[in-house]
Formats: C-alpha cells, structure tokens, sequence
C-alpha cells in the first residue's frame, strides 16, 4: 500500500481529513522538547503516522446553549476512533503492524493537567492539515478549528505531506478567539490552560477532586447538602457523556471566520461577540504592536513559528470567502 491508497481508505471509511506525517520528522521536532512528545517514546519500530480529522457538525455552534456541543463532540470522537481501528487492523491484515493512539489522554509523567503521549494538533500540522490559531487550536482551511484529531501509528514507510508554511490564521487583526473567551485565556499564540480550564473543564479531573477533597472535610449536614449539589450531578453526567468534563466551552471555535462552514452557516448568528471588552481590544492591539515591532513573542520564537506558519498570514481567509461566494453564486444561477 502506498500514501494515496491510505488516504482513499481512510476517506472512505468517513475522516473528513487525512495527512501523512513522519515519525522521524515528529521524533526531530516534539512540541516541547523538554517534554517530548514523539512517537519514538511510544515504539521505536513507528515509521510514519496517518493523522484523520473528522469535523464538527456546525449546527450544534448555532444552539443556544454549549450542550449541544459538547455531545457531539463525545459522538466525533468515537467515530473517529473507530475509523483509526478499520485503519489500523486494515494494514496490520497486509502486513503492516499499526495501532492508534487516544486522541484525548494524559501521560502523567510528562506534565501536569491534559498532556498527552503525542499531541494531535501538532500531527495534523506536521501532515499538512492546519496550522496553529491565535487561540493555538490547529485550524484546518476547511473547518477552521471546528474539529478534532487523532493518529494511526505504523511500521510502513510513508511519503509524507508537506506541513503549510502559510499562516492559516488571519492572527493579531482578527482576534475573534481572543474577544470571545469568558476567561481571557487567549496569549499570543498561545493559552493560559489553567483560566481556559475554568470553562473548558467545568467538571474535570480538578474541579472533582477539589468537590471530594471538601466533602470528606465537610459536617453530616453539610455533606448531606453536597450530595444534592449541581456539581455531584455534573461530575456523573461527564462520566456518563463526557459533557462537562471537556470541550465545555466552544466559543473560541464557535467565532473562528476560518473554514467553508463558518461562511455558510455561522457568519451572521455569531457576527457579534458578547463578551468583547475594551480590555480584551487594548489586549489585541498589544499584539498586534508585538508582531508589527518585531518583539520576543514566546508563541512566535524559532521552534513554534513552524506550527504557526513561517510565511506568515497572507490572506487565505479572504481568497477561501471569495471562492465560496463565487461556489454560492454559480449554486444560484443553476437553481434558477
């Protein structure tokens, strides 16, 4: 089997999205180098690492609340997974052994919080998929952010993809993600996950262990009390539907212009940011006199900028929505 027969194998099997990346190339550059993410910490025999991207389902970013949201995502997630299997038992039957790596852990050994053994938003970067958001989500040009990643890991060789050097995000002008956040988590190509955590993991690992470390402390009475809290509830409901306990917070992807399906369906119902403050448009001009100075941007310094775009923003956005409104027009004129 060569690349393009995977690529049509996982196409047909429902990724939306599919890249090819080098395991050497993963091994040479990990995210972080003092805390290496790489394949070759997981098997030394991993040659190459088919990345599939299965995108959200834009309506649930048109509802009035975040539930719908944060169901679907638990519903993409398991699709995907069960793609990569078809994927990976698929090569391990023409004699290729594969498996897949979970697209949402932690490996405790590496960092603290959700840190995982390899980091998906970095695959799809380095198999041509996206690149780096303000908000340092990976935005693909198709769907923006509104998606999500994970990787087969194989002993065949691959060609790989070409990681894009074009800056996908339109950046410091834009800041949409950064006028969104109800926490003002939003660095310079970068994020503080502590604050995003406050909303992103409203009944995560932190917020239970902080609820049982107080009830074991607590009176009969107050315990009494606490076991008919909302939190109690949430954390059940987050073991039951994964609501809650991540992705519990959307609209930073909710308000990214980038992608086809922002255009079609989310450019009027999110035009406008209700939590946009005077401090969080100071917060954007800073960035943009950072960027315009040439400053030491730790987001922007000569190890990250390869996740970013190297070539800078040059205006994708602006040609992706005149095609599609060029694609919306030829739609019309046919109909008619």
């Amino acid at each position: 089997m060569n690349a393009n027969d995977i690529k049509q194998l996982a196409r047909d099997l429902g990724a939306d999205l599919v890249g090819i990346a080098s395991a050497k190339t993963l091994n040479a550059f990990p995210p972080d180098p003092r805390y290496p993410q790489t394949p070759e910490n997981i098997s030394p025999y991993v040659k190459s690492v088919i990345v599939i991207a299965c995108h959200i389902p834009v309506a649930g970013f048109r509802a009035k609340h975040n539930i719908a949201v944060q169901y679907l995502d638990m519903l993409v997630l398991r699709r995907m997974d069960r793609i990569a299997y078809k994927i990976a038992d698929h090569l391990e039957r023409e004699g290729h052994p594969s498996f897949v790596t979970a697209a949402q852990e932690t490996d405790w050994n590496l960092k603290t919080a959700s840190y995982g053994r390899l980091s998906t938003r970095h695959l799809g970067i380095e198999a041509g998929l996206g690149t780096f958001g303000l908000e340092v989500n990976i935005l693909s040009p198709e769907f923006g952010p509104r998606l999500y990643l994970t990787g087969i890991l194989t002993e065949i060789e691959l060609e790989a993809d070409t990681p894009m050097t074009e800056q996908v995000c339109i950046g410091e002008s834009c800041a949409r993600c950064l006028h969104s956040c109800p926490t003002d988590a939003v660095l310079h190509f970068g994020i503080d996950k502590r604050n995003c955590a406050v909303e992103a993991q409203e009944f995560g690992y932190m917020t239970a262990t902080d609820f049982f470390r107080k009830y074991i402390g607590a009176s009969n009475k107050e315990k009494k009390e606490m076991i008919k809290a909302r939190d109690l509830f949430g954390f059940w409901q987050g073991l039951l539907r994964v609501v809650g306990s991540f992705g519990d917070c959307p609209r930073c992807l909710a308000v990214c212009p980038v992608g086809n399906d922002y255009h079609a369906y989310l450019a009027e119902p999110q035009k406008v940011i209700p939590e946009k403050t005077p401090e969080k448009v100071s917060k954007q001009k800073s960035f943009k006199e950072a960027r315009k100075n040439g400053d030491e941007i730790d987001g922007l310094n000569d190890w990250n900028i390869r996740w970013v775009g190297p070539e800078g923003y040059q205006g994708i956005v602006a040609r992706q929505l005149q095609d599609f409104k060029k694609a919306q027009k030829e739609h019309s004129e046919e109909d008619a």
